[in-house]
């Protein structure tokens, strides 16, 4: 009973891989078949065809029979079909959809074809007729023989030009549709190769034109401090402090249109030409109290404008190769982005200047020499004014170095002179922002250099950012010391963080120094020329997002997306101002990768200013503490295309005030910048401060 049992499992077990084996078989081969005709459509026999599987490169060859038939089993897979000498194939370009959804036929010349490219074999029988030609019985019109073709060679007129191939990405031999990589469709995809985004050539091999537009969207509405005065927006106020919350709309349309002559794709462009007229339509304010949107209170506390700017308008041109892998040297002249560091500490705008920039070292060195001479902001929307230059000039130089002493991490050096000279300047608002309202508001200039040493990379599993800068030089006459001072101060960051999965843990340190005298001859408090620092939360942070004023005076606290306590009037339009509290900031934070198209991003900051003296004396104020508070932001970046084309952006910030804080925006038993802000003789901040944003980009 046993020994039959044992056999009939054996048996089952034969039949069962016999059969799989069958079954595998048939699965993982098929056949192909056809007849070789001559010229003169009689069938040839002797013809050997050639088979090449494009994934594996085996190569298979059959003869014909007698009739000018061919039959050969061949696995599964892609193959591409001629025939060997004397003989040559000539695959008709008007039969391709007859060689297979994916076939392409590849030619030496117009009306010759010798090669068929993409034949799929998919474990069943594939029939493909073709005719072929004697190429020692070829002659011309004339009578002469043929020549041979140069071999391996096809019918290309240029890289820009060549068609990707279809591929069977799916596994179905096209059941979904074709599915061509790069193709070429519609004008306005830019998925799809086409002239106006700098894919194909316009004239010639090397002159391309790039045309591309940017749609930003933002709504904001947000809680800070506002001051008060004869002219309250509510009569029946008596309050130092006003009414706080504000709402904002902007929308900004940015077309961009570039020329350049290059063969970009191994060597930097030749020169190019580029012009990205820019549109605020509109920029809209709505306040709760008079004095905010304009210093004349009878326009009320609603703002529309408009502004027409030029965010780029350069020209570039290559001097020199460097070395024998293009890395070179170029100069672009105009108006032009630039950033002087890896995260915006000391200078990131777009604005009038020289830049020669290059690399060296296979790439590994790089270096910027950058001269600006800025352009007049415009007050609401940041833009460039255009209506006139400004008496600033700044000097730029950095250098960058990859992979220093480990791979994936790279250092810069930068050196920076900034000379402000003394204006008078009121904004589009009509406040006085040159010289600063504040102490002896009296015109001055300013002379400052900057040395810096910033790291960006991995080391390891660890991602490492760090940066240092030391500011030196004179203000002829600060209006908060009343007199010149030579200029003396410090900042310092660093950020480490460590990947998991979706996950990215972060934690961060921003320092600035504070002057401790803000009335002898030192100025110890570090300012920036122009920061635009994304560090600590960055756009989502309500200590870097929003401008929070000193409302017993016009400077502000900080200034819009900037870290530093300047006491500047304004960040785009006043001077720098290095007798101020100084700054340290505490941060960790988690960015969660969600899903393929939902990011989030959490930071909670812990603030705290170096010196409150500054404060104390402008504010006639003393016993000002050092605490700021608390800042936590909550952001989330959306993409529901899986592209950059379009992003959603959403955010929410909230401010708890510390002890220092509240020190400034209250007088103890009398006043409070915001409704139930303060209870009794003890601040309450019952009514936490706040920012709720969203933010829409269309990119083309």
């Amino acid at each position: 009973m046993s020994s039959g049992f044992t056999k009939l499992a054996v048996w089952l077990m034969a039949l069962v891989i016999i059969g799989s084996t069958s079954a595998l078989g048939q699965s993982s081969g098929g056949r192909l078949t056809g007849k070789v005709t001559g010229n003169d459509g009689k069938p040839l026999v002797g013809v050997t065809v050639s088979l090449i599987n494009q994934t594996n490169s085996d190569s298979r060859q059959t003869r014909t029979r007698a009739d000018g038939s061919y039959s050969i089993k061949l696995g599964n897979g892609a193959y591409r079909i001629s025939v060997t000498a004397p003989y040559e194939a000539r695959f008709d370009r008007g039969k391709a959809a007859e060689y297979g959804t994916f076939a392409n036929i590849i030619c030496s010349a117009p009306q010759v074809c010798p090669t068929l490219e993409n034949v799929i074999i998919d474990g069943t029988e594939r029939k493909l007729d073709f005719p072929v030609v004697d190429r020692t019985k070829a002659v011309t019109a004339d009578g002469k023989p043929v020549a041979p073709p140069p071999p391996n060679t096809r019918e290309v007129r240029d890289r820009w030009r060549y068609l990707f191939p279809d591929y069977d990405r799916y596994g179905d031999q096209g059941a979904r549709g074709r599915d061509v990589p790069f193709r070429r469709g519609k004008w306005y995809n830019p998925y799809d190769q086409n002239k106006i985004k700098g894919d194909i050539p316009v004239i010639g091999n090397d002159y391309f034109v790039i045309l591309s537009a940017v749609s930003t969207t933002g709504v904001e509405l947000r809680r800070t401090p506002s001051g008060n005065n004869v002219s309250s927006a509510n009569p029946d106020s008596n309050n130092f402090f006003g009414r706080p919350e504000s709402f904002s709309f902007n929308q900004t349309l940015q077309l961009s249109f570039e020329f350049f002559k290059g063969q970009t794709t191994f060597k930097p462009r030749t020169w190019a030409v580029k012009i990205s007229p820019t549109f605020s339509i509109p920029n809209y304010l709505n306040a709760r109290e008079n004095g905010i949107v304009n210093i004349d209170v009878r326009r009320g506390t609603t703002r529309t404008d408009t502004q027409v700017s030029l965010e780029e308008a350069f020209a570039e041109v290559k001097l020199f190769d460097t070395n024998k892998n293009y890395d070179s040297v170029s100069l672009r002249a105009g108006i032009q982005a630039f950033n002087a560091d890896f995260r915006g500490f000391l200078f990131s705008d777009n604005n009038l200047g020289g830049r020669v920039f290059g690399a060296f070292s296979n790439n590994k060195s790089q270096f910027n020499l950058a001269y600006f001479r800025q352009i007049e902001k415009d007050t609401n929307s940041g833009l460039n004014s255009m209506r006139r230059l400004r008496p600033q000039d700044i000097y730029i130089a950095n250098f960058f170095r990859q992979d220093f002493l480990t791979k994936g991490y790279t250092i810069q050096a930068v050196a920076a002179y900034n000379h402000d000279r003394a204006d008078t300047h009121y904004d589009q608002n009509g406040f006085l922002v040159r010289p600063a309202v504040v102490g002896s508001a009296r015109r001055h200039s300013i002379k400052a250099g900057y040395l810096g040493f910033n790291g960006d990379g991995h080391i390891g599993i660890l991602n490492l950012s760090n940066s240092y800068y030391y500011a030196f030089g004179e203000d002829d006459f600060n209006p908060i010391a009343g007199r010149k001072t030579d200029i003396s101060a410090h900042m310092a960051a660093v950020e480490a963080s460590i990947d998991r999965n979706w996950l990215r843990f972060r934690a961060s340190m921003f320092f600035a120094s504070g002057d401790n005298d803000p009335t002898d001859d030192k100025a110890r408090g570090f300012d920036a020329i122009l920061d635009d620092p994304n560090f600590v939360g960055g756009q989502f942070s309500y200590w870097s997002r929003q401008g929070v004023r000193l409302v017993s005076t016009d400077i502000g606290l900080v200034q819009p997306n900037s870290l530093l306590p300047s006491l500047r009037s304004s960040k785009i339009e006043g001077q720098a101002n290095f007798v101020n509290p100084g700054i340290f900031i505490y941060n960790v934070g988690v960015d969660a990768e969600v899903t393929q198209t939902i990011k989030t991003v959490f930071n909670a900051n812990y603030l705290r200013f170096h010196r409150t003296e500054p404060l104390e004396y402008v504010l006639f104020q003393p016993g000002v503490r050092h605490e700021i508070g608390y800042d936590l932001s909550l952001g989330v970046v959306y993409r529901p295309l899986l592209i950059n084309n379009l992003t959603f952006t959403f955010g929410s910030n909230i401010f708890l005030a510390g002890k220092g804080f509240k020190d400034i925006y209250t007088d103890r038993p009398r006043n409070c910048p915001i409704p139930n802000f303060c209870t009794g003789d003890v601040p309450n901040p019952s009514k936490p401060q706040y920012t709720l944003f969203s933010q829409m980009k269309l990119i083309f």
